[in-house]
């Protein structure tokens, strides 16, 4: 077969052919010597050797994997925390060492600082614990001095912060009654705006980055383009997604549907984002109810975690208690926590159900989830 006819051919002379006449042309001019560098026509357009090299290209292309995105490692990651918390300036800390530091503390301070707790959502209860600890330890100390004052108030704040709870999220895959391995599944729950989705995606970019298979599952049907959105976090880091085929299918359903392929495919991690439901809607928190169900009939429920955003304050109580009852909270994520006045919601919710908060949202970057650090929280309160 002379050169000419394999260029017509290329060229659509022979349509249903050319996918074989490429291979021919192919393998014939890996056995002819290289052109020479003078020669300018092999490598215009359309020549032999420029449709060769076009082939070969595209070959490559198409037989090399997608190239994923690296997730930043999680070491670190709490030090930026304190790090964000220090430069925003954060009122609580700056307010309670302001007062702390005169030299003569009157009833009218003592009430200032409870004020400033206040408004910063630590909780009565808390709040008249700290100024009660506090006021013992200035009267005993007799000090004013700002370094002392710094320290004493930083040891009150990480005592109701409570460094002693178990943070670690429980991703480590298990073993079935059959023997077979069965994954951690990791549901997600929370109401709309809390960053839920967005959470669920930077979530399992934390998975990769310590090593971890992960497998989504795409289980808000309600919400328009939640799917997608957490279609595309999982595409950006090689993690697939199981989702409906339509808008307002059964998310219980998606959810058996995700732990399945994860148990098919031996992923270690599977994360189950649910639609945001309010917790005055009692149909919805029955569907919340029904995943949960039909979840732990296939894999036992390795974590329940809810989403609050920080700004929200003493409003994320009344959510939080709702979807303990429901769901069986066993962490909190606070999202939007650098840079606000409300950080005293972490003390409250954790002193109200008895469940930690365990991740933090750091900012709007894809890798600004860090697991909580109550030293470093504490510190970035206080700032430097």
């Amino acid at each position: 077969m002379t050169d000419d006819l394999l260029i017509w051919l290329l060229a659509g002379g022979v349509p249903l052919v050319a996918a074989g006449a490429m291979s021919v042309l192919v393998s014939r001019r890996r056995r002819r010597p290289a052109p020479s560098v003078a020669s300018e026509e092999s490598d215009a357009p359309g020549s032999p050797s420029s449709d060769v090299a076009v082939a070969e290209r595209t070959a490559a292309e198409a037989a090399a994997p997608p190239a994923f995105e690296v997730p930043a490692p999680t070491a670190g990651r709490a030090t930026r925390l304190r790090d964000r918390l220090a430069r925003s300036g954060s009122p609580l800390g700056a307010r309670l060492l302001a007062v702390l530091s005169r030299d003569r503390l009157a009833e009218d301070d003592w009430d200032e600082l409870e004020e400033t707790l206040l408004l910063a959502d630590v909780g009565a209860g808390p709040s008249g614990e700290l100024i009660d600890a506090l006021r013992t330890q200035v009267r005993v100390t007799g000090t004013s001095d700002p370094a002392q004052v710094r320290a004493m108030l930083r040891g009150q704040l990480l005592a109701l912060v409570d460094p002693s709870l178990d943070r670690s999220l429980n991703t480590e895959p298990g073993v079935g009654e059959d023997g077979s391995p069965v994954p951690a599944v990791v549901l997600v729950v929370g109401v709309n705006g809390t960053g839920k989705t967005t959470t669920v995606g930077k979530l399992a970019r934390v998975l990769v980055a310590d090593g971890r298979s992960v497998v989504l599952g795409a289980a808000d049907t309600f919400r328009a383009a939640a799917a997608d959105q957490l279609a595309t976090w999982g595409a950006r880091v090689g993690v697939a997604t199981v989702r409906a085929d339509r808008d307002g299918a059964d998310p219980a359903a998606v959810a058996f549907d995700a732990v399945r392929q994860a148990r098919a495919t031996d992923v270690d991690v599977v994360l189950v984002d649910t639609a945001g439901r309010l917790q005055n809607k009692a149909g919805l928190m029955d569907e919340l109810g029904k995943i949960t169900r039909v979840l732990t009939r296939t894999a036992p429920l390795s974590e329940v975690l809810l989403v609050l955003d920080a700004t929200t304050g003493q409003n994320g109580l009344s959510q939080a208690r709702v979807f303990t009852q429901v769901a069986g909270v066993t962490g909190i994520v606070l999202t939007k926590l650098d840079g606000t006045a409300k950080g005293g919601i972490v003390v409250a919710v954790q002193r109200e159900l008895g469940v930690p908060v365990k991740l933090v949202g750091l900012g709007e970057g894809p890798d600004d989830l860090a697991p909580f650090d109550p030293e470093a929280f504490v510190d970035g309160l206080l700032g430097p």
